[in-house]
């Protein structure tokens, strides 16, 4: 079953318990274990756009973030493991789940055309 793990961080950018070697490690752990479908990091909030569509239709775009917030979705991994206890124990190896970050693990759904 795929699960997709969002990975959020402080607001401000501080996740000083991780570093690029303990990402790269991670990464290559899910890609040994052949469980990596897909994942992109983010680049930072301030290059978010926000798009609205009303009930009439109209469309209104905010640059920036839209909402003041304590967490930042700062990037995603797609895995395909047995059950959700799996992806927990993926989703808590995560450096992003260290240092006050979170990872928000959420079952891909998959319809038939």
């Amino acid at each position: 079953m795929k699960y997709m793990l969002l990975i959020y961080t402080s607001a401000t950018g501080t996740n000083d318990a991780c570093s690029f070697e303990d990402w790269a490690a991670y990464d290559k752990a899910m890609k040994e274990a052949g469980i990596w479908v897909a994942g992109h990091a983010l680049k930072d909030l301030t290059t978010s756009t926000t798009v609205r569509v009303d009930q009439a239709g109209e469309r209104t775009v905010t640059d920036g973030p839209f909402a003041e917030t304590r967490e930042v979705l700062g990037g995603y991994d797609v895995i395909d493991v047995p059950d959700l206890d799996v992806a927990l124990e993926w989703a808590a190896r995560c450096p992003g789940s260290r240092d006050g970050g979170s990872v928000v693990v959420r079952p891909v759904a998959e319809f038939e055309g």
